[in-house]
């Protein structure tokens, strides 16, 4: 680190690499925070967690039970042992609180004055923070298992939602009305997501083994049903009889600049695919156990080099490097099984919701000293790491 402080000091690099540097560094030494924990509210596991990414300080939590808890993140204590500490949250004696459990809860992209939340009581609601009230909700037939809002589109302010219904609906704010449907799915739809990089391009995951991709603008079906075998198996094969795993597919993530798509199935496999060829990339991460029923919500990281992916296994959280497939390290903390994490960019910080009901925070550890001994080798010993191999080239500083 010292090097890059130096060379950026000199003109010869520029800050984009040290600050690469440093958010690598950051999360490669991530670890549960002895001395900060999150206020425990929900009396049921804690399902699904959203940190709004306007400031990066407010944080909901959705959870079987029902509840929405939203935390504050910030300190203004001085002091390192705090608690992230409940402002408000939509409980049991709220009018409006959700019936059955709480699946998705995402923040409105572009302020904090809106969040949404769905439930498998098969409502969708939208909610004004200050007041707490609803200001609209949208039923469905059945469960609702995810929803979305596209983190960029200024053109549109359509949410995706997923249900026991294979049908994908879109539900329009501006309109209050559910403006039409995706049809493809032949099993129930249990994660969407849009892409980071394009306002009209969605991706859905169902439990008939399929991953598709849609351009919402166009009506004639999906753009592409990704294929694990990328067309080798069968040369006869159409694109309704590929898969994307061997069991249902419950997770979905775009990487940060939305060129890849990531996938978790109940085969205990993750998948990288390639978001505008639809090629799997083959990728071989391990296995990645799994046998949610509903969704599985893991999360990647932002600013680093190499970029990385978190995952949810059993009670932990593996952390791999995404195009390598390198499990660098396991997060343990938990109780039992995780069901959600969520990485907030600013402060290269983790938060997890588990089944034991507790919400966890995961923060770079301090630096270590280093050794007396200055030889060449005790200084290799410090440095090496083997997500850094390779990680700095002239390409970085494109930025």
């Amino acid at each position: 680190m010292l090097g890059f402080l130096w060379s950026r000091l000199c003109g010869i690099d520029s800050s984009v690499r040290l600050r690469r540097a440093e958010s690598t560094r950051r999360v490669l030494s991530l670890e549960l925070n002895k001395d900060r924990d999150v206020e425990l509210m929900h009396e049921n596991g804690v399902n699904t967690l959203d940190i709004e990414p306007v400031e990066g300080r407010y944080m909901l939590s959705g959870g079987a039970d029902g509840i929405i808890v939203l935390y504050d993140l910030e300190s203004f204590s001085k002091t390192p042992s705090r608690t992230c500490k409940a402002l408000c949250k939509v409980g049991k004696g709220h009018p409006d609180v959700h019936k059955f459990s709480v699946e998705t809860v995402q923040w409105y992209p572009h302020d904090t004055g809106m969040f949404t939340s769905s439930s498998f009581d098969k409502t969708l609601k939208i909610w004004d923070t200050n007041s707490l009230q609803l200001a609209e909700v949208f039923h469905f037939d059945g469960n609702v298992y995810s929803h979305h809002l596209s983190p960029l589109a200024t053109k549109h302010t359509l949410i995706a939602v997923g249900t026991k219904n294979p049908k994908v609906q879109l539900c329009d704010l501006k309109s209050g009305s559910s403006t039409h449907i995706l049809q493809g799915h032949r099993g129930e739809v249990l994660s969407v997501c849009w892409s980071p990089r394009s306002d009209y391009i969605l991706a859905t995951a169902s439990a008939d083994s399929q991953v598709k991709l849609w351009d919402v603008r166009k009506a004639a079906g999906c753009l592409k049903t990704l294929d694990r075998f990328n067309g080798e198996k069968s040369k006869s094969s159409s694109e309704a009889t590929n898969t994307a795993h061997n069991g249902r597919v419950n997770g979905l993530c775009f990487t940060s600049d939305g060129l890849h798509l990531l996938t978790v199935g109940t085969d205990d496999r993750m998948r990288l695919w390639n978001s505008a060829t639809g090629e799997n990339t083959l990728v071989n991460y391990g296995k990645v156990s799994n046998d949610s029923r509903k969704g599985i919500k893991f999360t990647v990281s932002l600013g680093c080099s190499p970029e990385f992916v978190f995952v949810p296994y059993d009670s932990t959280i593996f952390l791999y490097t995404i195009h390598a497939g390198v499990k660098i390290s396991v997060l343990r903390g938990h109780y039992n099984d995780v069901n959600c994490c969520v990485f907030q960019p600013h402060y290269q910080e983790l938060y997890s919701g588990s089944k034991d009901c507790n919400v966890l925070a995961w923060v770079p550890a301090l630096r270590e000293p280093l050794p007396d001994n200055d030889s060449e080798k005790s200084r290799s010993k410090v440095h090496l790491h083997p997500a850094f191999q390779d990680a700095w080239s002239s390409s970085d500083e494109d930025g």
